[in-house]
């Protein structure tokens, strides 16, 4: 059995083509997707700023093999932003994703000053 890494993306995104259903529809739905929604999880949370309804970003918590890397997390994640956007009917051009390993991510605590 191989190795599990878990991961966090982020999926960046540019509306494009939303019909008005659509952008009435984010327009309308924007409180519930500003900063405090921010949130890391398997089914993704998607976050964008109404004014101008311009970008977006999906955060994802992506468990894949470690020797498949952050490529293929980068690449599950994009898969599921799209499946989810299109399941929802907003339009949209070309994602792009920045991945952090959380397993080989180094933690720098700070050392008890001594007296």
């Amino acid at each position: 059995m191989s190795e599990q890494h878990t991961y966090r993306v982020i999926v960046r995104g540019t509306w494009e083509g939303l019909t008005e259903q659509a952008r009435a529809r984010l327009l309308a739905e924007a409180g519930e997707h500003g900063m405090a929604s921010m949130r890391f999880t398997e089914e993704g949370s998607l976050s964008y700023e109404p004014a101008p309804l311009k970008h977006f970003s999906m955060r994802y918590v992506v468990v894949s093999d470690a020797a498949d890397g952050e490529e293929m997390a980068g690449a599950i994640a994009e898969d599921r932003a799209q499946d989810t956007l299109r399941g929802l009917g907003y339009g949209f051009g070309e994602l792009r994703s920045t991945v952090t390993d959380l397993d080989t991510m180094k933690i720098n605590r700070k050392s008890r000053s001594r007296r």
